[in-house]
């Protein structure tokens, strides 16, 4: 992959590229792009950026201050898999234009702007992150909402609501009940080739890829294996990742949702994140502390503990999101840490005495957030524990499902819905914005947002499920 601007160029006169895709990602973490001549990309472009107008963007600019600018970034070239022509695609940060600055509400600005508030704070120069985004792949995905109806409807061959099913040729049974879908082979795992073909396309555009397998949710649960990256990479890669994942299955004639809780009575799909820092290319989360961690990544967890009720807003930002965190289908609902404990909120792998892979495994995320915006959320929870020395509080080395109701009772849990997180954010985010990483303008049109885009349009609209309880009033 290229490195430099020269480079790049380079790249496009020797491989003949015709058009060039400049992507950027939007407030809530979606892609958008748009598609230049490669006649209108030199040098220049990578410094001053490529002009555009972002007032229909969501969350962004006024119509009277619209002006904005892409930098590409040479680092993050690949060659689109998915177009007819050839085509170089490159991640860009928004500038503005006339000052050059990092737009305070480009979510990759604001990633950019956390890893030089760890710089700054001396504490460290890199932080990784290690993101394991899951998703299902479905054969049919139909919904809508109108006055008079409102419905969704997803099938996927593999379902076990498919097993009496007449299907053209037969039904072939090997349908994979409800939480029976962690590594099954073939046939009942239907989704090896594609899955192959996803991790090996994301391996040809530059994501370090490691495995792949089935997942445990019947309808077709699945997730790739990445390795870890520098937070910036890290969340390039997460939408590298994404992209692929829906284009591949769109050339299967299928359909992949990152949505955490597609299908009600199974588990939903979490993007677990794993982090540590390091400084002068050494770990700073490896000691002689408790599951072998230092005392800084220990003070680390202490402020994502406490945090945490907040940085969901981020980490966890859909309403959707909260179907997912709920006990009984290993969601991480308790705010609480442990050694290889796989139902505590933070995990510390069980990886051995190196102290290069000490890490935490924070499992709360999933994949609808915007991963520029969590694993900064996530970083400035951490530092603010460094810099207060918060205490963690003791271990949980017991499945957390099987405590007491007065020993839970003891135990912190996440916010039960999308409301109760942006509450908590607003009370509670002076340790995202006394850094210069978030603005009171972001956290506040945030919020805003949230409110007006997603929670009072949900609470103007009928369940389906509520004409089962409520019909017959």
């Amino acid at each position: 992959m290229p490195e430099t601007p020269q480079e790049v160029l380079k790249m496009i006169q020797d491989r003949n590229i015709e058009l060039i895709d400049l992507k950027f990602v939007d407030m809530l973490g979606i892609w958008q792009h748009c598609t230049f001549h490669r006649s209108l990309i030199d040098e220049d472009s990578f410094t001053d950026g490529v002009a555009f107008d972002g007032s229909s963007i969501r969350g962004w600019k006024a119509i009277n201050n619209s002006d904005m600018a892409m930098r590409p970034d040479p680092t993050t070239a690949w060659v689109d898999p998915f177009m007819e022509v050839p085509t170089l695609s490159m991640i860009c940060t928004i500038v503005e234009p006339r000052t050059g600055e990092l737009y305070d509400r480009d979510p990759r600005s604001i990633a950019q702007k956390a890893i030089d508030y760890l710089i700054a704070s001396g504490i460290g120069d890199t932080v990784f992150c290690g993101p394991e985004p899951e998703f299902f792949i479905f054969d049919d995905a139909r919904f809508d909402q109108t006055g008079n109806q409102g419905y969704y409807y997803i099938d996927s061959v593999e379902g076990g609501w498919n097993a009496g099913r007449n299907e053209p040729g037969g039904n072939l049974g090997y349908k994979i009940a409800n939480k029976g879908g962690y590594f099954p082979v073939a046939p009942t795992d239907t989704l090896q080739d594609i899955r192959s073909e996803m991790l090996l396309t994301m391996g040809k555009c530059g994501v370090p890829i490691e495995k792949h397998h089935h997942e445990v949710a019947s309808g077709g649960q699945c997730e790739l294996g990445i390795r870890f990256a520098p937070l910036v990479n890290a969340a390039d890669y997460v939408m590298t990742y994404k992209y692929i994942v829906k284009n591949v299955a769109r050339k299967y004639g299928k359909t992949a949702t990152f949505m955490p809780k597609p299908m009600f009575g199974d588990n939903g799909t979490g993007m677990h994140t794993h982090m540590s820092i390091w400084k002068d290319g050494q770990p700073l989360f490896g000691g002689d502390k408790y599951a072998k961690l230092s005392q800084l990544a220990l003070h680390f967890i202490g402020g994502l503990i406490k945090h945490a009720p907040s940085i969901l807003a981020f980490t966890n930002p859909s309403i959707n999101s909260y179907k997912r965190l709920v006990p009984g289908y290993e969601a991480p609902v308790n705010l609480a840490y442990s050694q290889g404990n796989r139902s505590a909120s933070i995990r510390i792998p069980l990886s051995g005495d190196s102290p290069k892979a000490k890490r935490l495994e924070f499992r709360c995320p999933d994949p609808s957030c915007n991963p520029y915006l969590a694993f900064s959320a996530m970083l400035c929870a951490g530092l603010n524990g460094i810099k207060n020395q918060i205490d963690p509080g003791d271990p949980l080395d017991v499945d957390i499902y099987e405590l007491s109701p007065e020993e839970l009772s003891k135990v912190p849990s996440t916010p039960g819905s999308l409301e109760a997180a942006l509450e908590n954010l607003e009370h509670n985010h002076d340790f995202l914005t006394e850094s210069g990483v978030f603005s009171e303008d972001f956290i506040e049109n945030w919020i805003t947002y949230k409110l007006d885009k997603e929670i009072n349009p949900m609470r103007l609209r009928p369940h389906p499920y509520e004409f089962s309880l409520y019909y017959d009033c």
